[in-house]
Formats: C-alpha cells, sequence, structure tokens
C-alpha cells in the first residue's frame, strides 16, 4: 500500500481547524502541473487557547521533520519553507537548525520563516504572501495553493499537527488520537494528547482538568471557538484546532467580549472593509461603560459573517452566538 493510500485508510485530516482530508491536497499537489513544487510547514497558530505546535516541536521534532521529507518525496521536490511563529522559533531553534542542516546534507532544502505572530498567517494565502515578502493578507481563492502556491508553484501547506501524524501513519503507529490545548480561564494548563472520539467532558476528565467551579467551555480555538455548557460538553467531540478552556458560568458578559473582540480588532489584517471596521466597532461596543448593546453587535457581527473577504471575520460569529444562546438563553 502507497503512503497516500495508508493517509487515506487512516482517515487523517489537517488539525489546523479546517479538517481537510490530507490525502486530497497531496493528490491535488501531485496532479498538478508544474516543473517545481514547494511542502510548506505552518507553525503559526496564532490563535488564543492555543500552543500545541511549541509543545510538539519540542518534544517530536524528528517525527515533524520526518513528515515534512515525506511530503517532498511524494511530491519530488526537494523545496521547503517551515513558517514560525517568531517567539516558538526562540525556544526551538537548537533542534530546528541541527535539524534543517541534517535535511542540507541529504540534499534537502529547507527555508526557515520567521513571522510575526499572527491569526491570519494561519490562513494558507497569507501565509504564503508573507514568504513572498507582502503584507501578511489573504488572497483570492481560485487559485489554490495545490495549484499555484509559493512562488505561482503548487504548494503542500500543512501544520505542525499534521506532519507529524503522517509521520506515524509511515511508521504504522498512528492511532486515532489529537492534541489538545487546555486552559481555564486565560490560564494555560496543559497539551494532553488523547483519542479524537473522545468527548471534551472525556478529555478533562482524564486530565483531570475540571474546574473545581461550575463552569461553561469554549473549544476549538479561544476566539473562534464554539462555547456550550458542561452537560453538552458530555456528547460533544472535538472541533477546529483543538482548544479546550473552562470558564466560570457567573463570568461577566463583558469580560469575555472584551477579550473576543479586542483579539479581531488586532488580528484583522486591513483587506476588507467589513472585518476592519466590523472589528473596531465590537472592540468599541465592548469596552463601552453602558448596558451591552446585543443588538447593536449582532448586526455588526452578521455584516462580518455575510462579506468578509475570508474566514477570519466571518467566524466571529461563531463564539457570540453560541455564547448567547447556549450560556445566556439569548435567541439571535
Amino acid at each position: 500500500m502507497s503512503l497516500l493510500d495508508e493517509i487515506k485508510e487512516a482517515g487523517l485530516v489537517g488539525r489546523g481547524g479546517a479538517a481537510y482530508p490530507s490525502w486530497k491536497k497531496w493528490e491535488a499537489v501531485k496532479n498538478a502541473p508544474g516543473a517545481k513544487k514547494y511542502v510548506v510547514c505552518n507553525a503559526s497558530e496564532g490563535e488564543l487557547g492555543l500552543f500545541k505546535d511549541l509543545y510538539i516541536l519540542k518534544h517530536y521534532p524528528r517525527q515533524v521533520f520526518e513528515g515534512m521529507k515525506l511530503a517532498m518525496d511524494f511530491l519530488g521536490t526537494k523545496e521547503g519553507y517551515i513558517n514560525f511563529n517568531k517567539n516558538y522559533l526562540d525556544e526551538v531553534r537548537n533542534q530546528v537548525t541541527f535539524t534543517v542542516r541534517q535535511f542540507a546534507n541529504k540534499g534537502y532544502n529547507l527555508h526557515l520563516f520567521e513571522e510575526h505572530p499572527s491569526y491570519i498567517g494561519g490562513e494558507e494565502t497569507a501565509l504564503l504572501e508573507a514568504i513572498e515578502g507582502r503584507r501578511t493578507q489573504p488572497r483570492l481563492k481560485p487559485p489554490y495553493p495545490s495549484d499555484s502556491g509559493l512562488f505561482e508553484c503548487p504548494t503542500l501547506i500543512h501544520n505542525v499537527e499534521t506532519l507529524y501524524n503522517i509521520a506515524l501513519v509511515a511508521e504504522e503507529k498512528y492511532e486515532q488520537k489529537r492534541f489538545y490545548c487546555l486552559s481555564e480561564n486565560g490560564k494555560e494548563l496543559g497539551v494532553f494528547h488523547y483519542p479524537d472520539s473522545w468527548s471534551v467532558d472525556q478529555v478533562l476528565e482524564e486530565a483531570k482538568c475540571k474546574p473545581p467551579f461550575d463552569y461553561f467551555v469554549q473549544i476549538g480555538g479561544s476566539a473562534s471557538g464554539l462555547v456550550i455548557t458542561k452537560e453538552q460538553a458530555k456528547e460533544q467531540t472535538m472541533i477546529g484546532a483543538g482548544s479546550i478552556e473552562a470558564y466560570p458560568i457567573d463570568i461577566d458578559a463583558r469580560t469575555l467580549l472584551k477579550r473576543w473582540f479586542d483579539f479581531y480588532a488586532a488580528e484583522s489584517c486591513g483587506k476588507c472593509t467589513p472585518c476592519r471596521f466590523g472589528s473596531y466597532n465590537l472592540s468599541h461596543f465592548a469596552h463601552d461603560d453602558r448596558a451591552i448593546d446585543w443588538g447593536a453587535i449582532m448586526k455588526i457581527v452578521e455584516a462580518m459573517e455575510a462579506t468578509s473577504f475570508c474566514a477570519l471575520g466571518r467566524s466571529v460569529g461563531v463564539p457570540v452566538r453560541s455564547f448567547r444562546k447556549n450560556i445566556l438563553n439569548l435567541e439571535d
């Protein structure tokens, strides 16, 4: 059985949030015409509540780079880029540079790219723009990176966890697990590796991270993630990039809105008007000392969902709507 078939049989999907089947990416880049192709490792991870990339790079660097090598060999290329959250690279620079030298000795050309930590840097085409020396802003699709990516060449882009999993598949050690980042009210508790079929409640129980207070959780990411009750957590499996953050059930709604909306305002790349002005205005509403104007907030959220250029602006509705419905018992 070929590695592509093994990846398909394992049901491997991307762990950056979209859960796109990995084998489809491989097949698309393989079949795309082009004399030169690239493989890119995306270690941007700029969302609140996510810190698994650094954990994996510290503890399993060999598997990450082996996964990258396997992808390069499959595509018949020796060219690769490793995009690092700049803060991460400072902590793993020695391991990374040592591995890059090893690759160079075998004929592989790996380039290190240090990105200023950003949420939009996790978007594939925005990352490509940054590597090419332009502003970190998303491109219009199509064409997709598999057809015209880095320097207009077919490009395979994977995050750190996916590359780690590819190495495990090749070694016949993949066990249908994923990494979970656990936090409590903004405090990091740790990274855990458990079956991807487990409920959120099971993960918290096994990790011994159930809060000592009445709580609800946000899953996927701590800015764009879904907000659910602890009862719903007993049935809900993980979605998105793997974050679970617990909050006190009696938390002031304004505290959460400030956290979410300030993040979006800071991370908006400014490319499109709905997100640029929408995120700014949401942050302004969150800091207004008067009663929360949910009507005005939801109008902005709806406009961003409907008209934003990329997923950053469109995702703002996920936490707001689920928090209103599941925790505040409000209807849109």
